[in-house]
C-alpha cells in the first residue's frame, strides 16, 4: 500500500489518500487512534460510479463512523473511475440503458452479465486492501462492511472470516446465484431498502432479504428514491456497528471523553 496524500477534515477526521496495486482507494481515521488502541474498521462499499462522483457521500458516512470511533475505507471498482475501461461491463451497463429506455424487464442474463464478472473481479480485491488495511497502526479488527453493490458484500460475507457484520444497501440488480450465496451468510446484518428506489425491484429486494442464513437480520426500509436515505439511518447503522464490532472500553473512554 501507497499513501498518496492526507489531510485533517474539520473535525478532526484524518483522510489518507492511498493506492494498491494500481487500484486508488481512501482511508479515513478518527482523530484519536493509535498502535495501542486501534479504531475498528468499516469498509464503505459504494456502486460503480467513480470514487470522484461519490465521495460527498462516501466523505459522509466516514465522518458519521468517525464519530463513533470507527475507521472505514473505500477502494475503487474495477472499470470505474480513473481505473481502466472494462468493455464487458460497459457493453452491460449499455444494455441495461436500452431495457430501461424500452422499458423492458432485466433478464437474468442482463443480471448476470452486470454483476457477476464485478463480484469476482472486487472481491478479491477487497480482501487485499483489507490484508494491507489491518496492516497499519491505529487500525484493527473485527472488522464490518457497509454499503453496495449488495452481491459484493453478500461474497464478502460468506469468503471472508474477518467481517463481523453487515449493513447492506438493497435494490441493485441480483443474480439467482447471489441468492444462493445469501442462504450461506451468517453474520449479523443490518439491510436498508429504499422503498420508492427509481429501477429497483422492491419485490427482489424482500425475497433476498428472507433468503439470508442470519439468525440475527433487520429490515430498515424507508420512503423515499434512490438518494433520499434519512440522515437518521445512519445512526442506526452506526448503533448497529457499536453493537457487533465492540470497542473496547479505553476506545469507549476515549470516544465519550470531551473535547480539548
Amino acid at each position: 500500500m501507497h499513501l498518496t496524500s492526507e489531510q485533517r477534515l474539520d473535525d478532526g477526521t484524518l483522510e489518507r489518500t492511498f493506492t494498491l496495486g494500481g487500484i486508488p482507494g481512501i482511508l479515513w481515521t478518527p482523530a484519536w487512534p493509535s498502535a495501542a488502541t486501534p479504531a475498528p474498521l468499516i469498509l464503505l462499499g459504494h456502486p460503480p460510479l467513480g470514487l470522484r462522483a461519490m465521495y460527498p457521500r462516501l466523505v459522509a458516512r466516514a465522518r458519521r463512523f468517525a464519530a463513533d470511533g470507527f475507521a472505514t475505507a473505500t477502494i475503487e471498482l474495477p472499470g470505474s473511475g480513473d481505473r481502466p475501461r472494462w468493455p464487458a461491463a460497459e457493453r452491460a451497463r449499455a444494455d441495461l440503458r436500452r431495457a430501461r429506455e424500452a422499458g423492458e424487464p432485466v433478464s437474468d442474463e442482463l443480471a448476470d452479465a452486470l454483476v457477476l464478472p464485478l463480484v469476482d473481479r472486487a472481491v478479491p480485491e477487497w480482501q487485499a486492501a483489507l490484508d494491507a488495511l489491518l496492516a497499519l497502526p491505529g487500525i484493527g479488527g473485527p472488522v464490518g462492511y457497509s454499503g453496495g453493490v449488495i452481491s459484493i458484500g453478500i461474497r464478502l460475507a460468506v469468503v471472508e472470516p474477518r467481517i463481523a457484520a453487515s449493513v447492506l444497501f438493497a435494490g441493485s440488480y441480483v443474480p439467482r446465484a447471489v441468492f444462493e450465496h445469501a442462504r450461506q451468510v451468517t453474520i449479523p446484518l443490518h439491510v436498508l431498502l429504499q422503498w420508492d428506489g427509481e429501477g429497483n425491484d422492491r419485490q427482489a429486494a424482500l425475497d433476498l432479504f428472507d433468503a439470508f442464513g442470519s439468525e440475527e437480520k433487520s429490515l430498515h426500509a424507508h420512503l423515499g428514491g434512490h438518494t433520499g436515505v434519512p440522515r437518521f439511518a445512519g445512526d442506526a447503522a452506526a448503533r448497529f456497528f457499536a453493537r457487533h464490532l465492540r470497542l473496547t472500553p479505553e476506545q469507549r473512554e476515549r470516544l465519550d471523553a470531551p473535547a480539548t
